[in-house]
């Protein structure tokens, strides 16, 4: 992958952006077209036909200057003089869903076909122009439609839905759609010209396919405000032409820790294509650019790992003899509890392979308030987001950690939120504890593994320096550890995939940390 000299401010630098992602992409200019008619029906406050913008340019003639057609009737091989061979065209990216029922206007005494997902026939494609021109990745949109789809991201990785007006898909396309997420596709929404119709339609239909998963306005801290450009508040324009700067505007669904869904309920279509309308409100143009240059970038660094989460690793050991009778418990709460489906028991099987212990490969998921759960000599809980212990779950946490427990807590991604989250919960469960850096002579760093030294993901070295030495804390009652927190992540290396986005302990470091806390558990 080509990334250009002369990074602006605010960028992530070439090195890291290649170290993170470690992408390659065909060369060659952006090739494909949505150049179909450029009409909508705008149903709010009934507007009437909205025009979004210009088709695509033509696509080029090849034909040279010098080349002729012989008369008819052809040869079985027309002759002609050579000509330069044209670059392969680049990988499609992106598909752009055919979106509502056909219908017709009359425009210029002409009656025209038009369906709502024309509004912006070449949003997606000018976009993938230009983060060709900036980013120096390339990649093409292609048009796409529910009939004849094979739902596969190995075909295409990303779906486009935008438009105006109100939709409504079948079960069967739904229950195909859920499956190609969570093989690791993803799907864009945007409202075009900030339509509350298309959102509306949206938000219903992402709920009706992943229920119990609803779309959650992302945090600043979330990797997609910062893949390539380091986001902050966004430029809104409004019909009248008036602007107003606020937060930006983009939810989304997680699924492990890749999000699988992103949406916009503020116009970006329009702003990819670079134009704008007196009506609605959406990103400016400038700021939208970066918005989609983000989604692009976090797309490509995260369709590996949903490929990967895909297929969830399960081991069941019930009735394996053991001489060390140790199963690993895992805490469910309100939050994404579950991130890291696969480091557990990637983490048992490295202790096992790497120690004395023989662990059984199971997890199990218990309340805090589960009286099962005080049987266990280890709690584990992550997740990325804010989350909310009872009143009944701090009292049994609380009950747990002073007959002996110990609980691990691990901040997924190193995100921000469960971060504020964790520390908060853990102040009303142990209000007379307090979390502490953990010293280099800790017997936790040296139950098993002497460590001294680990290492950290290149996002952690990109905005916290140059770490070497373990960031764990602890807090403790009656001098003993009840409690070890890591603000850096762990689970992400316990599964030994890459995870471009995360601040975390590097596989082995992550794999050691948690080895000694098992060690620990067990022999203290």
């Amino acid at each position: 992958m080509r990334i250009p000299d002369g990074f602006m401010p605010g960028r992530v630098s070439r090195r890291r952006f290649i170290e993170r992602l470690g992408l390659t992409a065909a060369t060659g200019s952006v090739a494909g077209g949505l150049g179909l008619p450029n009409l909508a029906w705008g149903a709010e406050d009934n507007s009437g036909p909205v025009d979004c913008g210009p088709p695509p340019k033509a696509k080029p003639q090849h034909q040279t200057g010098g080349e002729s057609f012989p008369p008819l009737p052809l040869p079985a091989t027309p002759l002609r003089r050579s000509e330069k061979k044209r670059p392969p065209s680049p990988p499609a990216l992106v598909g752009k869903m055919a979106m509502g029922p056909t219908k017709w206007v009359t425009k210029d005494g002409k009656r025209t076909q038009y369906r709502d997902w024309m509004t912006d026939p070449a949003d997606v494609m000018t976009l993938l122009a230009w983060t060709s021109d900036k980013l120096g990745i390339n990649y093409r949109a292609i048009e796409a439609d529910f009939e004849h789809f094979s739902f596969d991201p190995r075909e295409l990785p990303a779906l486009l839905f935008a438009g105006h007006n109100k939709f409504e898909l079948n079960d069967d396309i739904r229950s195909k759609l859920a499956r190609y997420v969570k093989d690791g596709g993803t799907i864009v929404g945007d409202a075009c010209c900030g339509w509350a119709d298309f959102a509306e339609s949206f938000r219903r239909e992402m709920e009706r396919i992943f229920p119990g998963q609803p779309l959650r306005k992302l945090l600043p801290d979330d990797p997609l405000y910062a893949s390539y450009y380091k986001l902050g508040k966004l430029t809104y324009k409004n019909g009248d032409g008036s602007t107003f700067t606020e937060a930006a505007c983009l939810e989304g669904i997680d699924f492990g820790c890749r999000t699988g869904v992103i949406f916009s309920p503020r116009d970006l279509t329009c702003g990819w294509d670079g134009h704008e309308h007196p009506r609605g409100t959406r990103v400016v143009i400038d700021e939208a650019r970066q918005v989609g240059a983000n989604i692009v970038t976090y797309m490509l660094g995260t369709f590996q790992l949903g490929r990967f989460l895909s297929s969830t690793k399960v081991y069941h050991e019930a009735a394996a003899p053991t001489r060390d009778d140790f199963v690993f418990a895992q805490l469910i709460h309100d939050g994404d509890w579950d991130p890291d489906p696969s480091g557990v028991y990637n983490l048992l099987k490295f202790a096992r392979d790497n120690s004395t212990l023989e662990v059984k490969f199971k997890r199990e998921q218990v309340s805090a308030k589960d009286p099962k759960a005080a049987t266990y000599p280890l709690l584990y809980i992550t997740g990325h987001h804010d989350f909310a212990w009872s009143e009944e779950e701090a009292k049994a946490l609380k009950k747990y950690l002073e007959a002996g427990g110990l609980l691990l807590a691990d901040a997924c991604c190193g995100r921000l939120a469960f971060d504020a989250a964790f520390r908060r919960e853990i102040a009303k469960a142990l209000p007379g504890a307090k979390l502490e850096k953990l010293p280099a002579g800790h017997p936790l760093l040296h139950c098993h593994y002497d460590i001294k030294q680990v290492d950290y993901t290149p996002r952690v070295r990109e905005d916290f320096g140059q770490f070497t030495l373990p960031e764990l804390e602890g807090a403790s009652i009656d001098g003993k550890l009840a409690v070890i927190y890591s603000r850096f992540d762990l689970g992400n290396g316990w599964e030994q995939f890459p995870h471009a986005y995360s601040y975390g302990y590097k596989d082995e470091s992550a794999l050691q940390i948690g080895t000694n806390v098992i060690v620990f558990a067990i022999t203290h």
